[in-house]
Order: C-alpha cells, then sequence, then structure tokens
C-alpha cells in the first residue's frame, strides 16, 4: 500500500503572536464571492500581516504552496484567511488561488478508498500534514487527488471541507 503526500510545515511565525477572532462578513463582498469560502495559497512564499495592506505589521510567511485557507473577510485587494493552525492574517488576493486543496490535520495516515463508504477497498494511504487536490464532496465523503492517485476520505478527516467559519 503506498502512503501519498509530502507533509508541510507552513509558516514561520515572525514574532510569535496570531490574531484570535475572525469578523465573518455576512453582506455582499467586493469580489461577489461567498465569506467564508475556501481558497489555496498560489506561492512557496506568502506574506501574512496583521491588517489589509503592505503597511501592516508582517505577522508570519506561509511555506506552503497549496495550502487551504478559509476566507473569512475581504477588501478589494486582501483576504483575512484563517488557517488549519487556526492562524488569522490577511494576504493580497494575488497570492490566492481558487482551485480547492485539503489537508489531512490529523497526525495518523487517512485511508483513500475506492468509493465513498467505509467497506470500500483501501487504495492508498494520505500522509498527516498533507495536501491534496479537493475533486468533490458526495455527502460526507470527498473524492481528492494527490500524487496521482483519487480517492474517496471521509470529509471530516479532512481541513478544508467544512463551509463554517473556522477561527473564532
Amino acid at each position: 500500500m503506498t502512503t501519498l503526500g509530502a507533509a508541510v510545515g507552513f509558516f514561520w511565525p515572525r514574532d510569535g503572536l496570531a490574531p484570535n477572532a475572525a469578523v465573518a462578513a455576512d453582506r455582499p463582498t467586493p469580489s461577489g464571492l461567498p465569506v467564508p469560502r475556501y481558497v489555496s495559497l498560489k506561492f512557496g512564499e506568502v506574506n501574512a500581516r496583521a491588517g489589509p495592506g503592505d503597511d501592516h505589521r508582517l505577522l508570519w510567511i506561509y511555506h506552503a504552496r497549496g495550502l487551504p485557507v478559509q476566507v473569512v473577510a475581504e477588501t478589494s485587494e486582501w483576504r483575512r484567511v484563517c488557517d488549519p493552525e487556526r492562524g488569522l492574517a490577511w494576504v493580497h488576493k494575488r497570492t490566492t488561488d481558487g482551485r480547492r486543496m485539503v489537508m489531512r490535520w490529523e497526525p495518523t495516515p487517512l485511508a483513500l478508498r475506492r468509493g465513498p463508504k467505509a467497506e470500500a477497498e483501501t487504495i492508498a494511504y494520505l500522509r498527516p500534514r498533507a495536501l491534496a487536490a479537493l475533486v468533490r464532496c458526495k455527502k460526507d465523503w470527498c473524492r481528492i487527488r494527490v500524487d496521482g492517485v483519487s480517492g474517496w476520505a471521509p470529509a471530516k478527516a479532512l481541513w478544508g471541507t467544512d463551509d463554517r467559519p473556522q477561527c473564532r
């Protein structure tokens, strides 16, 4: 059986501080897209700032291209995102990608199944902290793709599938 996906460490804390609360918008957004929503980081280095602008303090630098983040607020140029460690920061919109990714957050490998049910044959395992492309979800199961392999996993076992706000 193959274990897939490289584990990622995804940010470097600049001063050890991270904001604690998200402000979700219940009104029309500048992009016209819903908030909250998931996007992924487009580059291998993305600056995370305390506010929406280059003049705001740098909190940390994300080092994980494809990291799923949840947009919890936005301006015309900036997105406030929640990451898998529940860190909140502002990133420029050009550093995000609309392609959906997910992450195995638990410290154990996750069985990928041939079909969307617990009894289906295991075809591979997703490593802890590994990233995978989200193909689609069906009820409580999601089809993901990583390292050329597609399989089904329970949605609750993946970070980046829950539509509820992930940072409070």
